[in-house]
């Protein structure tokens, strides 16, 4: 194994290893910040590691290569007239307002920004999406919890980076608050691939058979999001 058990330098590219006994396969992961990830069996050897890599590579190259065009594209919001905002896939323009009850609304297709309001502009479009993505997402894990047989204890919606969600300890559900910038259908997938780890913490065949079960098409829904999920960061 390579001296530092919880890496693995192929080349130029260095993979975070994890390692685990419930796993039969290997598996390598780009993570949305361009970190690689290689998920293996515990007491696999290096040369099979280094082996499926050397295999995997073109592939890495490729999903590295999209990343980086697409963090490229996604330019800082200026938080001008007119300026398109996601919510939940749908761009909704912005309109400079000089009085309503609210700092930030979302009104008749537009999203009204109080003038006075436009030097936190940020961070009130920050709350207000914590705000809907809480309420949405807790609707969808309550419609899959029955369906998936597991009892969260509740969800979080915070920055999570460059993660979409995690499962954390006590069975609390972690998700990002832009993932209510994704369509409907994609933040629903995220929703079920966090509610399977419940069951399985590691994302093995049995993993996938649950997400599978709970929504057939999630590999179309998977796709979209690992191709196009970075180009809806930005605010």
């Amino acid at each position: 194994m390579p001296a530092n058990p919880r890496s693995l330098q192929v080349d130029d590219l260095q993979f975070a290893l994890r390692l685990s006994p419930l796993r039969k396969t290997m598996e390598i992961t780009v993570e949305r910040d361009g970190s690689l990830v290689l998920c293996a069996p515990t007491g696999i050897d290096e040369i099979r590691l280094r082996a499926f890599v050397h295999e995997k590579r073109f592939w890495v190259y490729t999903k590295l290569a999209e990343k980086d065009a697409l963090r490229r594209r996604v330019p800082r919001k200026e938080f001008v007239g007119g300026e398109g905002f996601l919510y939940l896939g749908r761009s909704h323009r912005l309109k400079l307002v000089e009085a309503q009850d609210a700092p930030l609304k979302l009104a008749a297709g537009r999203f009204c920004l109080r003038q006075d309001a436009l030097p936190s502009a940020r961070e009130h479009f920050t709350r207000w999406y914590c705000d809907r993505a809480a309420a949405w997402l807790s609707g969808r894990v309550a419609e899959y919890q029955s369906r998936m047989e597991v009892d969260p204890a509740g969800i979080k919606v915070q920055d999570l980076g460059y993660r979409w969600g995690s499962c954390g300890k006590g069975d609390w559900l972690y998700f990002h608050w832009k993932a209510i910038l994704l369509p409907a259908r994609i933040a629903e997938y995220v929703v079920v691939h966090e509610m399977a780890h419940l069951h399985e913490p590691h994302h093995t065949p049995a993993f996938w058979l649950r997400v599978e079960r709970a929504m057939p098409d999630y590999a179309k829904r998977k796709a979209w999001l690992a191709e196009h999920g970075v180009a809806v960061e930005g605010i």
